[in-house]
């Protein structure tokens, strides 16, 4: 009959009655994180990158130059001018890396510089608007240190001028400077 024709015969005897209801599997709506390595990964390339920009990112305004110095020992090796975007990366990975990080110790995307705006209330009750530096650790094997102290991963620490940055094990000495005004 037109019925039968229809009816599915992998659940059913020789009757065309069914053995058992077929069970639906029920959705699964748990991220698998395919989107966003699509997303994060570099055009042309297999990289993902670990760090993306805030929403508070802001480029540093032009009155104020800050600059990176790289030393090793005593002698300047790089200055960097900071102003021409609100993030640097460093690290390993000479295609994505801002500032390349050339010691074994290094991982491949080892921090970033992040500029951001923030607002500050002085102690007059007046809002002070202003864009400044923060470190960021992503999650490196040897750790990145601001003046000497390990930064914890994953958590931005704000970076004043004079103030020294290392990665890894590396003996290069990474010298944030805003010269005054």
């Amino acid at each position: 009959s037109q019925d039968a024709a229809y009816r599915s015969t992998d659940n059913a005897d020789s009757s065309g009655a069914l053995d058992k209801p077929i069970e639906k599997q029920a959705p699964n709506y748990a991220q698998t994180g395919l989107l966003a390595k699509e997303t994060n990964t570099v055009a042309g390339t297999s990289i993902v990158l670990k760090y993306h920009e805030p929403p508070d990112a802001r480029k540093p305004p032009a009155k104020d130059a800050w600059r990176l110095y790289v030393f090793k020992a005593s002698d300047v090796l790089a200055t960097h001018e900071l102003s021409g975007r609100s993030c640097w990366l460093f690290g390993r990975e000479s295609l994505i890396a801002d500032v390349l990080l050339e010691h074994p110790s290094a991982s491949k995307q080892h921090a970033a510089l992040q500029f951001r705006h923030t607002v500050r209330v002085s102690e007059f009750g007046d809002r002070v608007q202003k864009v400044r530096p923060y470190l960021i650790d992503l999650e490196s094997s040897n750790g990145s240190f601001l003046n000497g102290e390990r930064v914890e991963g994953g958590r931005y620490v704000e970076v004043r001028t004079g103030d020294v940055l290392k990665f890894g094990d590396s003996t290069r000495e990474y010298v944030v400077m805003l010269p005054p005004p």
